[in-house]
């Protein structure tokens, strides 16, 4: 693991996670969005404690990331997550907003992008999460990318997700983080997966089927003083998936609804998820939840192999 780098006073990590991180046991970093954006009421509060319960059985510290009152906090505690959950104030915290919400005392749930910068500064090397933000389709047009890849382009952290959801342009993502210089692995999968489904129809660049595999990259980014993220992409179970074709045509008509609308930039990717939402009855919310479980989990078992 490259240095640690504890952050300034004006982040709170919790003792618990400080802790663990000087003593070399594993620690996995969770983000808030999926909290505070993610999921309805109260399915989030239960989802996010129950990734935290997945970690400690495992023997993980738990390191969930929010900002509450102005202040990042690493590794809330219980009555924080209860109050990002529940507050209808809570804002979407990237990493330029960051300044925003700690001069305005804001709450807020902590993108990717915020949630791997704090993280890392905390010294933690693994971060779980849903999906990845990606390029969106489009973009030579409207240069609509996520601030997500940018951020992994410069800190060196372990990112388990399930690939990018497939409304984005997933080939022009791999691209922008072949560019970037953003190692991507697929975990037990030579496919890059698109969330919902576990095959997105692009290849990865390569290819690992133990968390220890995964920790052996890591360390050797590490020992070469690279200073940019392991992207572990991996796949939702078969059994979770949303059936193929289903998935593709409602992807379909959701791509056609929004352009019938005429939505364009930010409102986008709401749109074409709620649309999701509807048309499969709600089914894609479970994909969601069976995504993050499996994702929390591996990401456990590859910290274990790093502290190990």
């Amino acid at each position: 693991m490259s240095p640690l780098s504890f952050p300034s006073p004006a982040v709170s990590v919790s003792a618990e996670v400080r802790d663990a991180v000087a003593a070399g046991r594993p620690v996995v970093a969770l983000e808030t969005t999926i909290v505070t954006h993610g999921l309805p009421r109260p399915e989030n509060l239960a989802v996010a404690t129950e990734a935290e319960s997945l970690l400690r059985a495992a023997g993980v510290v738990p390191a969930t990331v929010g900002v509450v009152a102005g202040r990042p906090v690493v590794g809330l505690s219980g009555a924080e997550l209860d109050r990002l959950a529940t507050d209808d104030a809570v804002t979407k915290v990237s990493v330029r907003d960051l300044p925003v919400a700690l001069a305005r005392g804001e709450h807020g749930g902590t993108t990717v992008a915020a949630t791997a910068l704090l993280a890392r500064r905390a010294g933690i090397g693994v971060f779980a999460t849903g999906g990845l933000g990606g390029v969106h389709r489009g973009a030579a047009a409207t240069f609509d990318e996520s601030a997500d890849l940018v951020a992994l382009a410069g800190l060196p952290i372990l990112v388990v997700s399930a690939g990018v959801k497939s409304i984005l342009d997933v080939p022009a993502t791999l691209e922008r983080l072949e560019t970037l210089n953003v190692t991507v692995l697929g975990y037990g999968t030579d496919t890059f997966p698109g969330f919902y489904v576990r095959d997105a129809g692009v290849p990865v660049p390569a290819r690992v089927d133990s968390p220890e595999e995964a920790a052996a990259v890591v360390a050797a980014r590490d020992a070469l003083g690279l200073r940019s993220a392991v992207l572990l992409a991996n796949p939702v179970a078969a059994a979770d998936q949303l059936d193929v074709d289903e998935h593709r045509a409602v992807l379909d008509a959701a791509l056609a609804e929004a352009a019938d609308h005429g939505v364009t930039g930010h409102d986008t990717t709401p749109f074409l998820l709620d649309h999701v939402r509807r048309a499969t009855g709600g089914r894609s919310l479970a994909v969601n939840v069976a995504v993050y479980r499996g994702n929390v989990t591996l990401a456990g078992r590859v910290a274990a192999a790093l502290a190990g």
